[in-house]
This record gives C-alpha cells, sequence and structure tokens, in this order.
C-alpha cells in the first residue's frame, strides 16, 4: 500500500448530500472528512484519464501520525457491555428487550469504580493508542485530541442591478467551510488498478503536486509518506490476529459504514451489516449470527455521481447518485466471534460481480477487531 498526505492550501469546501439550491434551502451544510467519492474525484481528475481506484481511509494525520476516531462504546471511559454478556448477578441480566433488534448497553461496572468524566473519549486518538486496544490493554483517553478543524460560515448573495436589495431569484444562502488547524492533514492509501497484470500498484507519485479538493476547487498538497504505511501495517496485523480467533470480539469502524440490502427494488441503509444475523434467537429470524449489539451514531449522508450516456453530446453526462446514510466512524458492534463483510469480496459465491465490493474500494466500511476484554 502506498500512503500520501493531503495538505490544505485554503480552506476546504464539502457539502453534505441533502439536496441544495439558492432560494430552496437556505444553508449548504459541510462534511468533514471527506467522503471517498471527493477524494477518488480530485484523484482521478489530477491523473486526467480513467483508471480504477482502491483507497484506504481518508484518516487525521498530525506529524507523520495517522489519528482515528474515538469509539463510541465508551461511558465515562469504560467499555459498554452487552446484556447477554453480564454476569449472572448483575442487576440488568434479566432485562428484556426486542429480541428483533441488537442488545441494548449498559455499563457493567459500578459509578464509584468508573474513570473520571474527564477521561470521556472525544475527537481522535493517535494511532499507539489505537494499537494499544487492539492489544486488549483498554484505550488510553489521555491522548484524545479534539477535532482539529474549524468550521467557518460564508453567507453568499446576489445583488439587484443599481440596488442594494438581494435579487429574489439567487436569495440569500450559507455555506460552511473547513479549516484545518496548523499542522493537520489527511491521509490516505492510494492504489491503481493495471487490468494488463491484473495488480493494484501504488499511485505513480514520488514528489508533493497541487490537486483541486472539494467544492469550488480549492487546494491542496498531496505528496507521499511511506511512515504511515507501516503504521497502518502495524494495526492491521494485531487486527487480523484477533480476526482469527473463534471468541467475542470487538468490530472497530475507522470510517463510515455503508451497508446496503436490495429489497423490492429498493436499497435499505442500517448501522449494522445485513449478513451479520443477530445472536438473539427470535421466530422473526430463526437463523442466528453472531452479532450482539452495536454502539453508533448519527448517521452520515453520502451521495456520489452517476455516469450515464448523454443524449445530446458523445460523452457521458454526470448526475447525482442516490442517496445513502453510513453508520458513523468509531461505531462498534459487539460479535460473539468474529465475521467477515460481505463487500470485502469482489466476486459472490456464485461468481457474479458484487456491486457493493466498489465502497470498499472507496475507502469505506473500515474494521479493526479488537478482542473483548472485561
Amino acid at each position: 500500500m502506498s500512503w500520501f498526505v493531503l495538505s490544505p492550501l485554503d480552506v476546504w469546501m464539502f457539502r453534505d448530500a441533502k439536496p441544495f439550491a439558492p432560494g430552496e434551502r437556505a444553508w449548504a451544510t459541510s462534511g468533514f472528512p471527506p467522503s471517498g467519492h471527493t477524494l477518488a474525484g480530485a484523484i482521478l481528475a489530477h491523473l486526467g484519464q480513467p483508471t480504477t481506484l482502491r483507497l484506504c481511509g481518508p484518516f487525521l494525520c498530525w506529524d507523520e501520525q495517522l489519528y482515528f476516531p474515538s469509539p463510541l462504546h465508551l461511558n465515562q471511559g469504560s467499555p459498554l457491555v452487552p446484556i447477554p454478556w453480564l454476569e449472572e448477578e448483575h442487576s440488568y441480566s434479566g432485562y428484556r428487550w426486542d429480541p428483533t433488534r441488537p442488545a441494548p448497553l449498559v455499563a457493567a461496572a459500578p459509578e464509584e469504580e468508573r474513570p473520571s468524566p474527564k477521561q470521556k473519549a472525544a475527537g481522535y486518538l493517535p494511532w499507539q493508542a489505537v494499537q494499544t486496544a487492539l492489544q486488549g490493554k483498554g484505550w488510553d483517553l489521555a491522548q484524545a485530541v479534539r477535532s482539529p478543524w474549524v468550521a467557518e460560515v460564508r453567507p453568499h448573495n446576489t445583488l439587484q442591478a443599481g440596488k442594494r436589495q438581494v435579487r429574489e431569484a439567487d436569495g440569500y444562502f450559507v455555506e460552511t467551510c473547513i479549516r484545518l488547524q496548523p499542522g493537520w492533514s489527511l491521509a490516505l492509501s492510494i492504489e491503481c488498478w493495471d487490468p494488463e497484470r491484473e495488480t493494484w500498484d501504488p499511485l505513480p507519485l514520488e514528489q508533493e503536486v497541487v490537486v483541486r479538493l472539494g467544492g469550488e476547487g480549492h487546494g491542496a498538497l498531496l505528496g507521499p509518506c511511506p511512515k504511515l504505511g507501516k503504521q497502518w501495517q502495524a494495526l492491521q496485523e494485531l487486527s487480523q490476529e484477533t480476526f482469527r480467533q473463534t471468541r467475542r470480539a470487538l468490530a472497530y469502524l475507522v470510517t463510515p459504514g455503508v451497508f446496503i440490502k436490495k429489497v423490492d427494488g429498493r436499497s435499505l441503509c442500517r448501522a449494522w451489516p445485513w449478513e451479520w444475523r443477530l445472536a438473539t434467537p427470535h421466530p422473526a429470524h430463526s437463523l442466528t449470527g453472531p452479532l450482539v449489539s452495536v454502539a453508533t451514531g448519527k448517521p452520515v449522508p453520502i451521495s456520489g455521481r452517476l455516469q450515464v450516456d448523454s443524449l445530446t453530446e458523445p460523452r457521458k453526462s454526470s448526475l447525482p447518485a442516490p442517496q445513502v446514510f453510513a453508520a458513523p466512524p468509531g461505531s462498534v458492534y459487539y460479535l460473539e466471534q468474529p465475521a467477515p463483510l460481505g463487500q470485502d469480496e469482489p466476486e459472490l459465491e456464485d461468481g457474479r460481480l458484487n456491486v457493493f465490493h466498489r465502497w470498499r474500494l472507496l475507502g469505506y466500511s473500515e474494521l479493526l477487531w479488537l478482542p473483548w476484554i472485561n
């Protein structure tokens, strides 16, 4: 894998997937970090030729160190516990819930034994803290940093000719810009598919170049950073070691998770993979699986672009793709034993193309596996 950093040369604009037009919805909200679609578009525009990319990330980076979103399963520094995993003498061990949903999470340790509320997870953790957690030694929240960017509000309007009044046709609208703090950047791995040799090759870039990223083509400096690859490899080795074991484990989502299922021609999204069946038996789902519980947050709206044949021009036209909702980075999944992610495989069992694999190629649904230690 070849790793690179994207350093801002200006503020960045990343509009979310909500429909927006001046006069209809006056506020264009922003999402950060940018989606894999946005990053792939910037890289392809720089290359100037069509190719298939495989991305890993993006992650925040400072001083050539990877930073990851804080996990969402912590309460005052202690991991929440699914009710089925509680000790029999715990007061919640006999609690009943809707078995068609993941089991509720509760704080297992008494309040006086929990860490100080000042250690509550917030922001981002350096890769060393994640490495410690993957080794089963818990989360060192003392290393957490708050989100290293600020959102700047930029109002826009158009005045009538010869007057100091806003034109009704354009109206007034507001956009949000992202300004990274000094020293911070984005990190991601970029590989290109070679159809002749059928291999993934590193992006052919040996020195820094300027690319246009996000709305209005604001600049970013893209440059190689091999040191990041060693950090990611160290985390992957620990994650794979846990995945190969057949015991309780946690799946830690470090990029937005896009989990889609086609039902009667419609695409349904939810916060956990559809192939992970619930472990609690119920007449509504006779088949059980490994998933016990989920700790997640507000969904992330994502919309890419579709290339379609134009009726008036020889080249293809670009149209907005259907909106999807992703599980936010930092989501944590409790499983009785590690289970594979269906979109990891480029082909299905019957040999057909796995259409959902393209989400993994764009860096979505990246999981790290942790051993469960209570």
